[in-house]
């Protein structure tokens, strides 16, 4: 039968959009696992032993992979697709694995989509907020939203924008995270927790990100030489308590260089 879509993967992410849409009769799903497999058909998706059966009728192929199985992926189902089927690569991987994918694809007759996916796939489900590029941007927009996806935004036709805006935007939200580990860790072992956290509460100031980000730039011109061998001393504050000061070594570079740069462009 003509289904409306097809799933590369099914783990966390291809299960939750799955079980979201109500996707029975318009899908069909391939995982290279058998036990995928089997948990997709007892939740009534169809699927087969072979994958070209899943992708010979579909239009439409989210790759829904593990970012180290991405690349592969598309070099292995691309002779499998139907003529002109839209792969919209999910994964979270850097501009240039997508732009190798979209060769592999292109190569055997299928159009590439670069799509970000900019949250946890919980609880958002299929309101998890995506960004679209690629030539066939909106044409995959529409039918994206057709199977039930809500929150879609087309930020160009270029392979890897997309993907370029996840990426980047991640070193700063998982930088964050590690940021935060590295902290915690140390607070709890000074055993000044409360404390520390009650600081930063105190000195928190929301802003717009651009606005925020030029500020920080601005401080780190400035008095990155400064900050620099302060982040050193709070490096040696980890070590002694036991916490390898991996974020905050990183911060002593970044803060030296930035204030090096500053240095350089004074007239």
């Amino acid at each position: 039968m003509q289904r409306t879509h097809a799933l590369i993967g099914y783990g966390e992410a291809g299960s939750t959009f799955a079980t979201a849409g109500r996707w029975l009769d318009g899908v069909a799903v391939w995982d290279h696992i058998p036990e995928r497999r089997e948990a997709a058909a007892s939740s009534g998706l169809h699927t087969s032993a072979a994958p070209a059966e899943v992708l010979a009728s579909a239009p439409l192929v989210l790759s829904l992979v593990t970012a180290d199985q991405s690349l592969h992926a598309a070099e292995t189902y691309a002779p499998l697709l139907a003529p002109g089927a839209l792969w919209c690569d999910m994964n979270s991987v850097a501009p240039e694995t997508k732009r190798a994918a979209a060769s592999a694809i292109e190569a055997a007759g299928g159009r590439y989509i670069d799509v970000a996916v900019l949250a946890p796939v919980e609880p958002a489900r299929l309101g998890v907020p995506l960004l679209i590029s690629g030539d066939a941007a909106e044409e995959a927009l529409r039918m994206l939203r057709g199977i039930g996806f809500e929150n879609l935004r087309v930020v160009g036709a270029e392979v890897g924008r997309a993907s370029a805006i996840k990426m980047i935007r991640s070193v700063m939200v998982k930088g964050v995270e590690a940021l935060t580990d590295e902290m915690m860790a140390a607070a709890e072992r000074a055993g000044v927790t409360e404390e520390v956290l009650a600081s930063l509460d105190a000195s928190e100031k929301p802003r717009p990100w651009a606005e925020r980000a030029a500020y920080n730039l601005e401080r780190m011109a400035t008095h990155g030489l400064r900050r620099a061998a302060e982040m050193e001393e709070a490096a040696k504050t980890l070590t002694a308590l036991g916490v390898a000061p991996l974020m905050t070594n990183g911060t002593v570079l970044r803060q030296r260089a930035a204030a090096c740069k500053g240095q350089e462009q004074e007239p």
